[in-house]
């Protein structure tokens, strides 16, 4: 596949922010015990026509996956302190668009519209926990998607604002829903592809994580001075979202967590703390979660290649 010069200058950029994104990240990180050769077979799987799966290329039918038993929670209530901004980051425009919307549209339009044309249902409920400060604004769209879109409003930390978001879930889904997929809206990058694939793994082992094979070299510090040790990459996996686990599962792991006082980094983390297994399902590098400035232009970048259009 031909790359575009703009494209290539950008991924060249890219490359020379990932330790500082690995940074900001490392509490997403999950150690897992898989070896060098397993390292090695993940970043060959991720295919040069995956990273560039978009508007302009076919999704592949083989990847469809029934849908109609997913309720998906789009987390929007951040307030994005480190881009900088007058307003969260998910609201600033990319691409003519606040970065919001990509999710939105995927959620959606797209996603039913991949599900329908394989003969499969797709989400029948997509919870928007939101600050109620900019819950007016989006009315209008929980109107146009009526029955399918709500509101829900953001804890304090991200634990609260997923547990929010759940229970919204439950409360407007019933026990339509067996499972739940987790969404940051400030990745706006994710693909039909990522989705489904780890919707397949969830149903398969009860909890799955969208991740990459960590590429930086990872440096552990104690007073943030000095190297205390350097972390085996081969274990590491950069963990992205959706994060999709059994409704069940999470609501028994949120009442261990709040019963034992544990502390969560992330939504499987809960499962984790149950002793149950998590699947890693390979996802994309593209996947990026928007954290700094420099972020949107990457992420601009990747959309000119992909030609995506937002039509919600």
């Amino acid at each position: 596949m031909k790359i575009s010069s703009r494209f290539s200058t950008i991924v060249a950029m890219a490359s020379t922010l990932v330790l500082g994104f690995v940074v900001q990240e490392i509490s997403s990180f999950s150690i897992v015990p898989r070896g060098a050769a397993h390292y090695a077979a993940g970043m060959n799987s991720i295919s040069s026509s995956s990273l560039f799966m978009g508007e302009g290329n076919e999704e592949d039918s083989s990847n469809a996956v029934d849908m109609g038993d997913v309720g998906f929670v789009l987390l929007a209530g951040g307030t994005g302190s480190r881009m900088k901004a007058n307003m969260p980051k998910q609201f600033l425009e990319l691409d003519g668009h606040p970065v919001l919307h990509y999710s939105m549209d995927l959620f959606l339009n797209k996603l039913p519209e991949f599900a329908e044309a394989n003969g499969l249902k797709g989400p029948p409920t997509v919870v928007l926990v939101m600050s109620p400060k900019y819950q007016p604004e989006y009315q209008e769209f929980v109107d146009k998607y009526e029955g399918k879109l709500y509101f829900a409003d953001p804890g304090e930390e991200r634990q609260g604002s997923v547990e929010n978001g759940l229970t919204k879930l439950a409360e407007m889904a019933g026990d339509t829903c067996e499972y739940v997929a987790v969404h940051d809206s400030a990745r706006p990058l994710v693909t039909i592809e990522e989705i489904t694939n780890v919707i397949k793994d969830a149903k398969e082992y009860g909890a799955a994580v969208l991740g990459v094979p960590c590429k930086a070299t990872i440096k552990e510090s104690e007073d943030g001075s000095t190297v205390l040790r350097t972390i085996p990459r081969a274990r590491l996996w950069e963990v992205h979202t959706p994060q999709v686990i059994k409704i069940d599962t999470l609501k028994r792991g949120f009442a261990k967590v709040e019963a034992e006082n544990l502390e969560v980094t992330d939504d499987v983390s809960i499962v984790e703390a149950l002793g149950e297994p998590v699947k890693l399902t390979c996802g994309e590098y593209t996947n990026l979660k928007i954290t700094t400035p420099e972020d949107m232009d990457v992420a601009s970048a990747i959309l000119a290649d992909r030609n995506t259009k937002v039509t919600i």
